[in-house]
């Protein structure tokens, strides 16, 4: 043992000094030995298995990212050079199969971040970068860079096989998981177990690469992630074949930083872009943002000329899953957007074509623009056009757009639109034919569809909400016996503005709700007007459709064209500047311009669609003209006159009742996208975002003038609460028969629940105008102007909802709405829902003189003593201190 160690301690001694600059000084002996021992020690070395070892067999696909596929196991590696080390690449994913009520089907655009690979001893890091940042290098704060904002590293591989130029690591960790993209989605808080479909774990030894679509620029890697769940709570819809065992097929997406000398374009709250939010660490400014829009890269072929073609044109392609009838349509609507960007100064700036048959490229593939149809069974939205970016500049780097085929189609599809409780395409028109009871809430969204829209706020519901709207305006000609022509001319209109619109996000455009106030009632169906302008100031928008109570007048259904708001917009947005100082200019002189008649601008964040969001009752969808209100109250005779025609028209022999009840349905649809818009100007507030001493402007903030939010009450008092509001159904509602399929009526009775209808519909009213944000709004305005106070509010409520009827018979629709009236004051009382003190004073007032009300009057007959009691109850017991 002693031998061997001073023979080990010799040979490492000999082996440092052979390397030092005083091998000279030993023997020749000596050295020989020495270097014949290092010698056999490196020929009896383990050999290092080389790059070509261990991809033997395999199949290559070169591209930006070289993978290897064992053609044996399935199993993939990536090759990563020693060029690729520490460089910026833009990861995209997207789901290409999956449960739609997830936000998982086809299409779906998914993560997109800026990645890195470093290399850390024996293994490789995939990092996610940081980039909501900006340090000006100018600054010598800018040395801090990069302080308190650290990268992630979302995965680590052992480097398997290197060479000269690279490095081999496994590829099934970074491909056949989620690590680049949590695919399972998060539950949002308040959704319990079972109420949603749950995909499970994931099953790595099930999941497989389908393929690897590789190129110089962009590497796409397809793979199927298989998903386990033993024991389902939730079996889900008749998409799922199996709760157990799910497979989704997702997409990633690689590609290299363009090096095209792209300049990006700052944001600015006057015009609405989707943006890269940056913030800027070395400002002292008090808005210090420095957020980015997304757009395409447009550069002139002719610099020098006001109108130049683009030297690469967005170009588009129509997929050849789309019906022939649709594709002249749907290239002329592409084609319309040139108008816009020629204010920009490029011609022919968007190129349409139709996909031949005889294509080898794939849809998927994202160096193609595309726009993809499809018919799920459970859709997520009906329409949906996204874009992918460079996180680092906004600049757009591809966008499809998404049709499915029931919300571009010119034929009703009943079951899915009517049938289908995880649709969007029900917004307004699911009201609860087959439930028992309208809680104060109001109509809730499907958790399932809560849980797929949860992770996309920016998501598009426009086509299922633009069907809806396309279905009313049908029933409208169709019961007023108009010719074919006429309805085909209204479905061109319509699929006209569903290009438009999801094309208008491709471009980065974000929706604008405010756009549809552009035009008065008198000149909505001025053709003269509409065919220059449009309908609305920006096909951005979810209108409601325009069709006239008098045929004679009736104008453009849909506008067909891109509205002045978009076309300053685009200018805006893709108007080359030459410098900074240039661009400064250029800025300065568009976006003065913000209040010009028809370039109002609100979007998602302002609108008013839900019960107590936002403020200005002008950002709401399924609204029109200038004066919403009135062009509401007109809806709701439209609706009534329609409904005495549906029997006649509907009930086809040899059918059943089906189509009967989805009109029904639909037209309830419209009364509570009317009672949404109309309820949201009592207690709103104009919004202007102006820059101060901008031409044109106004304050920020203005109370909604008092005698249009009497109007507004007025229109709810006689629509929604009378007595006679829904007397026009009368006739329909026992027909109003769903089709037996299966066993469809084994959970409940099938009878239609229509005082259910009713109540929802007038919650849907009532939960605003009750709502505590709202009430504090209307306290809170009366220090800059509102002169409509809560205690107001509240008594023309009351009385709209009582007094018609306080000295006769209560009818069944009435009794149910008093009720949940002073169910929803008493929970105003419960120290529930945030009210503040003004509120609660104002509902205890109402709840006393509603009291004296009721016991001031004898009841009519039985029922009517019986209900009042019961009111008569619920107040004393809210009222009482106890």
């Amino acid at each position: 043992m002693k031998t061997t160690l001073v023979t080990c301690t010799l040979i490492a001694a000999g082996a440092l000094l052979v390397n030092s600059t005083h091998a000279q000084t030993l023997p020749a002996n000596v050295k020989k030995a020495l270097a014949d021992t290092a010698k056999s020690a490196a020929a009896s070395a383990p050999k290092k298995t080389s790059i070509a070892d261990k991809t033997k067999g395999n199949k290559k696909m070169e591209g930006l990212f070289t993978v290897y596929l064992d053609t044996a196991n399935g199993n993939t590696q990536i090759f990563v050079s020693k060029g690729q080390l520490g460089k910026k690449y833009i990861y995209q994913s997207f789901s290409e199969n999956g449960p739609a009520s997830l936000g998982l089907n086809k299409g779906t655009y998914r993560d997109n971040a800026v990645i890195c690979i470093k290399k850390y001893y024996d293994r490789l890091e995939f990092q996610r970068m940081n980039t909501n940042f900006y340090y000006d290098p100018a600054n010598p704060v800018s040395k801090s860079a990069d302080v308190n904002q650290p990268e992630a590293i979302f995965l680590t591989e052992k480097i398997v096989a290197e060479d000269s130029t690279g490095y081999l690591v496994s590829g099934d960790g970074l491909f056949m998981g989620e690590k680049l993209d949590q695919i399972k989605p998060t539950f949002p808080p308040g959704i319990p177990p079972g109420a949603v479909f749950n995909l499970g774990g994931l099953n790595p030894g099930k999941s497989q690469l389908v393929k690897v679509r590789a190129y110089p620029l962009n590497t796409d890697v397809v793979v199927d992630l298989a998903y386990d769940n033993p024991m389902p709570f939730n079996g889900g819809g008749k998409d799922i074949a199996d709760a157990r065992f799910n497979r989704i097929r997702v997409q990633h997406s690689f590609l290299e930083l363009p090096e095209d000398n792209f300049k990006p374009r700052l944001d600015d709250p006057r015009v609405g872009f989707f943006t890269e939010e940056v913030t800027d660490q070395t400002s002292i400014s008090p808005t210090p943002f420095r957020d980015m829009i997304h757009r395409w890269n447009l550069v002139k072929k002719d610099p020098s000329a006001a109108l130049s073609e683009p030297v690469t044109p967005i170009t588009w392609y129509i997929e050849n899953t789309t019906p022939v009838e649709y594709r002249d349509v749907i290239k002329a609507a592409g084609e319309k957007w040139n108008e816009a960007f020629e204010k920009a100064g490029f011609k022919n700036a968007v190129v349409m074509k139709v996909q031949p048959d005889t294509a080898t490229w794939e849809a998927g593939d994202i160096r193609y623009n595309v726009i993809r149809w499809v018919s799920s069974p459970y859709p997520a939205y009906g329409a949906y056009g996204p874009s992918f970016v460079n996180p680092l500049s906004g600049e757009i780097l591809g966008a499809d757009i998404m049709v499915e085929w029931y919300s571009g189609s010119f034929t009703p599809v009943y079951d899915e639109i009517f049938n289908n409780p995880g649709s969007p395409a029900m917004a307004g028109s699911n009201l609860p034919l087959n439930v028992t009871t309208a809680t104060f809430a109001g109509a809730t969204q499907p958790a399932q569809q809560a849980l797929a829209n949860s992770a996309k706020p920016e998501m598009c519901n426009m086509a299922a909400e633009l069907k809806m709207q396309f279905l009313t305006g049908v029933t409208a000609l169709e019961a007023a016996g108009a010719p074919d022509n006429e309805l085909k001319e209204m479905h061109k209109q319509f699929l006209y503005y569903l290009i438009l619109h999801e094309m208008g996000h491709t471009m980065g455009l974000m929706h604008n709700m405010k756009a549809s106030q552009m035009l008065s009632p008198a000149e909505i169906n001025n053709t003269e007007i509409t065919h220059k302008l449009g309908l609305q100031g920006s096909v951005m928008d979810y209108p409601a459709i325009n069709v006239s109570l008098d045929r004679s007048k009736q104008g453009d259904y849909y506008t067909t064209k891109p509205g002045p708001y978009d076309l300053w917009a685009i200018e805006f947005a893709y108007t080359p500047t030459a410098s900074e100082t240039e661009e400064a200019a250029f800025r300065k002189r568009i976006l003065a311009r913000s209040n010009e008649p028809g370039l109002m601008f609100g979007n998602d964040a302002d609108d008013m669609r839900a019960a107590g969001k936002a403020i200005d009752p002008r950002v709401n969808v399924n609204d029109l003209t200038s004066d919403a209100v009135g062009y509401a109250d007109d809806r709701f005779k439209l609706v009534n006159l329609l409904m005495g025609k549906l029997k006649t028209k509907y009930a086809r022999p040899d059918a059943s009742y089906a189509e009967l009840r989805a009109r029904y349905n639909l037209l309830n649809g419209q009364r509570n996208s009317m009672i949404a818009a109309v309820s949201r100007y009592i207690g709103g507030v104009y919004i202007d975002r102006s820059f101060v001493g901008e031409t044109g402007a106004t304050k920020p903030y203005t109370p909604v003038p008092l005698a249009y939010q009497k109007k507004a009450m007025d229109v709810l008092a006689r629509n929604v609460f009378a007595p006679n509001a829904f007397d026009a159904d009368a006739q329909v509602i026992p027909y109003l028969q769903t089709q037996r399929r299966g066993f469809n009526f084994f959970s409940t009775t099938e009878d239609p629940k229509v005082t259910a209808v009713y109540n929802t519909l007038a919650v849907g009213a009532i939960s605003h105008l009750l709502h505590a944000q709202t009430l504090q709004r209307i306290t809170a305005t009366r220090l800059y102007g509102n002169q409509y106070t809560a205690v107001d509010v509240l008594n023309d409520l009351t009385r709209a909802i009582f007094d018609a009827d306080i000295n006769g018979n209560v009818n069944v629709y009435r009794q149910y709405l008093q009720t949940t009236y002073v169910k929803a004051l008493a929970q105003m009382l419960a120290e529930r829902g945030g009210y503040d003190d003004i509120a609660q004073a104002a509902a205890r007032n109402t709840l006393k003189k509603l009291k004296a009300k009721l016991t001031a009057t004898p009841a009519a007959n039985e029922e009517v003593k019986a209900h009042r009691g019961n009111l008569v109850f619920l107040i004393d017991d809210a009222t009482t201190v106890k």
